[in-house]
């Protein structure tokens, strides 16, 4: 017998590699293959820092304005507790004379002024008292025209206190061409010269313990009409119709309201 011979599958195995061997020969890993299968890809992460930042700027500001509510609603609260139990109001001021020794226009524009004003201050509070400044005091036209000026010296007004304020408002200017015509033209008229009177100063209240800061205040009366006198007798001013107002002079930084 002879021996059959068969043929390897081996030979056929190693035929068929070394044809996808040559089919597909390999090659060497570039750089870029190496270096980009060992890196790691690139994930951008959120900075946190900014994040914390933000969420303390947000705090500090909600904080804040919590605190400026709470502040103005205890002041709110201490407004009303003070209103209830004092009950405060403003002291009322009053034109009581105005008598005018003289008022003359010179040839050469110049304005010459001798006037006496009393003013009666009230106090109608049973539980405030008033310290005054010293009072600035301007008598002026309706034409803005400058008439005089004069003072009042500084006073406590006590508790249901009426105070005489007396002054002497002098004047020794000279005018322009325009304003020295319509102040003659008014002086010749029949009514009078119509006059307002302002008066500047600063106040402190006090109740009981409690001091108020001075705040600024101003009077305005108006209503006031005067003659110029022809001799050496003075004139006197009817104040019948004058009417006096009192406004709060708050100044912040360059402004006064």
């Amino acid at each position: 017998m002879t021996d059959r011979v068969y043929p390897s599958t081996k030979q056929a195995t190693n035929g068929t590699a070394a044809t996808a061997a040559a089919n597909n020969p390999s090659f060497p890993a570039t750089k870029a293959q190496l270096y980009g299968a060992s890196r790691p890809l690139y994930r951008p992460q959120a900075n946190r820092r900014h994040r914390y930042r933000r969420s303390g700027c947000c705090s500090c500001c909600l904080w804040t304005t919590v605190a400026i509510l709470v502040l103005i609603l205890l002041a709110a609260i201490a407004g009303a507790i003070l209103y209830v139990l004092y009950r405060p109001h403003r002291p009322t001021f009053t034109v009581s004379s105005l008598k005018v020794s003289t008022l003359n226009i010179t040839s050469a524009s110049k304005l010459i002024t001798n006037i006496n004003l009393n003013v009666t201050a009230k106090n109608p509070n049973k539980k405030l008292v008033y310290t005054y400044d010293p009072t600035t005091i301007t008598l002026f036209t309706n034409d803005d025209i400058d008439i005089g000026d004069g003072s009042f010296g500084a006073f406590v007004h006590g508790t249901k206190n009426t105070t005489l304020l007396k002054a002497t408002i002098t004047s020794n200017q000279d005018l322009d061409d325009t304003s020295a015509g319509k102040l003659k033209t008014a002086l010749k008229s029949k009514n009078g010269l119509p006059l307002k009177i302002k008066l500047d100063t600063k106040v402190k209240a006090k109740m009981g313990a409690l001091k108020t800061p001075k705040l600024g205040i101003r009077v305005t009366c108006e209503g006031i009409k005067v003659t110029a006198p022809t001799g050496k007798s003075a004139t006197t001013a009817s104040t019948s119709n004058a009417k006096c107002k009192v406004d709060l002079r708050i100044k912040i930084w360059k402004w006064t309201f």
